[in-house]
């Protein structure tokens, strides 16, 4: 007596395979492209952050050494030799900022400074 075994049904074939295999293929493309970045969108700075900037890189300009900023008071303080100077940073109810450059030293410092400061600011500000 011969025994012959059959082999379990496939109930796949190679063209099942292949199918699959493609289908995988394309949808791994499809899932992939990549389309234009977003861009991102960073506001500009506030009026007052630029003017505030300004002040403070127009004393330097002028060799004023800044000793301390209080942004929420709007007032930076600092010297050059033996005069103080004082700049005062305010942001007004329609959206502008008002400025104002002070310096005090002994009698026969520099009387100039502030106004100097002052021009030093308004070419920062691109006036």
């Amino acid at each position: 007596m011969k025994i012959t075994l059959k082999r379990p049904a496939r109930w796949w074939s190679r063209d099942a395979i292949r199918m699959a295999t493609l289908f995988l293929t394309v949808l791994l493309q499809v899932s992939g492209c990549a389309s234009e970045p977003v861009p991102s969108y960073a506001p500009p700075p506030s009026t007052f952050d630029r003017a505030w900037s300004a002040a403070i890189a127009a004393a330097r300009d002028e060799g004023a050494q800044i000793l301390s900023e209080d942004r929420a008071s709007g007032i930076i303080v600092g010297n050059r030799g033996e005069q103080e100077v004082t700049i005062s940073v305010r942001s007004q109810a329609d959206g502008s900022v008002r400025m104002e450059f002070g310096a005090r030293g002994p009698k026969g410092s520099d009387p100039g400074l502030a106004g100097r400061i002052s021009r030093a600011y308004d070419r920062r500000m691109g006036r």
